[in-house]
């Protein structure tokens, strides 16, 4: 597997503050985004994200589970090197500070994908990164649909657009039985009606009969992600229980890393990211199913090392709980070895 020298080619994060300004330009992304995930950090603004397929004015929220709504003073457009923003106040609020974290799939670019029983209306890819953005209809019947990767997907978060539904999310650590939901703090659970009990192939995910993928008529956003050497990877570790935490090996520096714990409910799915914190102790964190403002706090914190992440927190709860399991998003900002030089950037 090539290695991706220059992750923030893929992935980047970029830290603004609101000015309650319309048409006003976010930029020092480095790339055109095509899924954008902003939040507000000191107020209890709703998590909103945004993608090129579905269009920059159309808004899901992680924290609940709303259908699309179409607002044109949040997102207004994705821009060469970063995004517009309107005069809403949960993107663009005077004086509050914001993140955003952005993804690039197909370059503003996709077409359909006919590799499933189910069409793909829109499909926009990203395979050296390993990401893709999928808009397609549900059957409510057991059914494949195509992803583009070329490899199968490490994980999959799954919205549907057209009526009130929790997220659903495939890990591969939980498998193919069982699936999360984004926008709640539930443990995982089982049913073949999720995955259809089938892991995704290189060429397509499978969804079962439960609305949450595929409800006959309904409309759904599908983002999947693939392992990448030097720029992302979706595990499991287990906690430990004490402050010289578990240590997770990802072959890279992280810029982002997300868990959630998946045998008991009441947990966050936590965020961090290496400009919120750019120094360890990594302690200012968000929670994706929650509209909280950020936490700095020490009790929830972790490093980011030159090869992975050392949690530096004790509870269950906060993410290193004596022989818990924890499933894991990571992105990199520089793998262990790389070239680092420009023609590392065709990688």
């Amino acid at each position: 597997m090539a290695q991706i020298d220059k992750p923030n080619l893929h992935f980047n994060t970029v830290l603004y503050t609101g000015n309650g300004g319309n048409a006003r330009g976010i930029t020092g992304v480095g790339f055109r985004p095509d899924f954008v995930w902003n939040k507000g950090r000191d107020d209890t603004w709703q998590h909103i994200v945004t993608d090129i397929v579905r269009g920059a004015t159309k808004n899901l929220y992680t924290d609940a589970n709303s259908a699309e709504v179409t607002d044109s003073t949040r997102l207004q457009s994705f821009d060469s090197d970063g995004f517009t923003v309107g005069t809403n106040n949960q993107i663009n609020n005077n004086t509050d500070t914001y993140v955003a974290w952005n993804w690039k799939a197909g370059g503003g670019q996709g077409s359909s994908n006919t590799d499933g029983s189910i069409n793909t209306t829109y499909t926009s890819v990203n395979t050296t990164a390993g990401f893709s953005i999928s808009k397609y209809t549900g059957t409510g019947a057991n059914a494949t649909i195509g992803h583009g990767l070329g490899v199968a997907p490490a994980m999959m978060i799954i919205k549907a657009t057209s009526f009130t539904e929790d997220w659903i999310v495939y890990h591969q650590s939980t498998g193919n039985t069982e699936k999360l939901d984004l926008n709640t703090a539930n443990a995982a659970d089982a049913s073949v009606t999720y995955w259809n009990n089938t892991s995704p192939t290189s060429s397509v995910f499978s969804v079962g009969t439960n609305d949450r993928p595929n409800k006959s008529g309904a409309t759904y956003v599908a983002y999947c992600f693939a392992e990448k050497k030097g720029y992302s990877k979706f595990g499991s570790y287990t906690g430990n229980g004490n402050s010289n935490g578990s240590f997770i090996y990802l072959g890279f520096k992280p810029a982002f890393f997300m868990i959630k714990r998946t045998e008991s409910s009441g947990d966050k799915w936590r965020m961090w990211d290496n400009k919120r914190s750019p120094f360890n102790l990594v302690d200012d964190s968000l929670a994706c199913n929650e509209t909280s403002a950020e936490y700095d706090d020490t009790s929830v914190s972790l490093d980011f090392l030159s090869n992975g992440v050392k949690m530096r927190m004790s509870g269950g709860g906060a993410g290193n709980g004596s022989g818990e399991s924890y499933i894991y998003m990571a992105f990199a900002e520089e793998p262990i070895v790389g070239t680092n030089n420009v023609a590392a950037t065709a990688k």
